[in-house]
């Protein structure tokens, strides 16, 4: 990979790229502004993000341009949401979401 390109410095990479605060699970997290919610949610832990409908295993998002649905959360209260396709913005509060929740009912 080259590093010519990139506009991280990769010794500390939040240092050359501004940020915003988010709360995941009510902890919070400094991350890059513009990436999605996953990249946000990936970077911070390695513990999944939601559960599967069909047999309650632990998912984590798996194509990461919103084919899977592996990746779905709540967010600021809003339910599937998938995480992959939400970028992240300041303020923002996302939890696990381990149900699909059906909003017609």
């Amino acid at each position: 990979m080259s590093k010519t390109n990139s506009k991280f410095e990769w010794n500390n990479p939040l240092a050359t790229v501004d940020t915003v605060t988010i709360t995941f699970e009510g902890e919070t997290c400094v991350v890059p502004a513009g990436v999605t919610v996953a990249a946000a949610i990936l970077g911070h832990t390695n513990d999944h993000i939601c559960k599967s409908a069909a047999a309650g295993e632990k998912r984590t998002p798996y194509c990461l341009m919103g084919v899977c649905f592996e990746c779905l959360v709540e967010i600021d209260g809003l339910y599937n949401r998938q995480a992959c396709l939400e970028p992240v913005y300041e303020g923002m509060n996302v939890k696990r979401q381990n149900e699909v929740i059906d909003k017609t009912k």
